[in-house]
């Protein structure tokens, strides 16, 4: 019986043995996001964030004979959404006229702010 495999062989290797090797990886990704809300956080994050499923084949080494023939990446789960601050201007003289602006941890997350 024939086995379909990914890996080149020749009449060079006749006497050699082909294996296979399942190697199961967690990839936790932390992202950030500015948005007015929390539900516009998760709506950005649901749509730009996350992994770019249609790359995962590129992170995958191959060489001296190792090949690659599956790489699966599947959803498994996630925090909701975490509040870590509002960006507010530095309390400097000129912030609000230089721009200078700060994330403040402490700020309430539904205060409204002077732009």
């Amino acid at each position: 019986m024939t086995v379909k495999t990914e890996c080149s062989f020749s009449a060079d290797d006749v006497g050699k043995n082909l294996y296979r090797k399942r190697t199961f990886y967690r990839i936790e990704v932390i992202q950030e996001v500015i948005a007015k809300d929390q539900d516009e956080a998760d709506s950005l994050f649901l749509d730009h964030g996350g992994i770019d499923y249609s790359r995962v084949n590129e992170i995958a080494n191959s060489g001296m004979g190792v090949e690659t023939s599956v790489i699966d990446a599947d959803y498994d789960d996630s925090d909701t959404t975490e509040y870590r601050g509002k960006v507010v201007y530095e309390d400097t003289e000129f912030a609000k006229e230089d721009g200078d602006v700060e994330i403040d941890q402490f700020a309430d997350e539904h205060a409204k702010v002077e732009a």
